[in-house]
């Protein structure tokens, strides 16, 4: 009898499409700054409706999945490594910006896809 392949790939995006409560306190758009050889996470406020859309806090409106968003952070992160992002963000006192381990866990994965990325001159997209 043959065994099955593990595909991670095909795993890893079954996990991507599961259901996940966003974080009230904001979210992240990430990418990588080649000419300053750095990852950088944008953070942006947003609240959560009572159908659980992350929505606009100015307007109320849902925010769009995809497509350009006219919004302003309210801070940038900048490092060097996945390591020193994480230090930055979840480790110094006055940056509140994560309040779930779920988006944590994704944020720290992403800036190690970023750093990834970085040191090897591939194209970065956020999951």
């Amino acid at each position: 009898m043959t065994q099955a392949v593990f595909d991670p790939v095909v795993f890893d995006d079954k996990l991507s499409n599961r259901y996940i409560e966003l974080d009230p306190n904001g979210y992240f758009i990430i990418y990588v700054d080649r000419a300053s050889r750095l990852i950088c996470a944008e953070h942006y406020s947003n609240t959560i409706n009572e159908k659980g859309l992350a929505c606009d806090p100015e307007t109320g409106e849902p925010l769009p999945c995809s497509g350009e968003l006219k919004r302003k952070p309210i801070a940038i992160f900048k490092g060097r490594t996945a390591k020193e992002l994480c230090i930055e963000i979840f480790e110094e006192p006055e940056n509140s910006c994560v309040s779930r381990l779920d988006h944590a866990a994704y944020l720290g994965r992403e800036f190690v896809r970023a750093e990834q990325c970085l040191f090897s001159d591939r194209d970065y997209i956020q999951d």
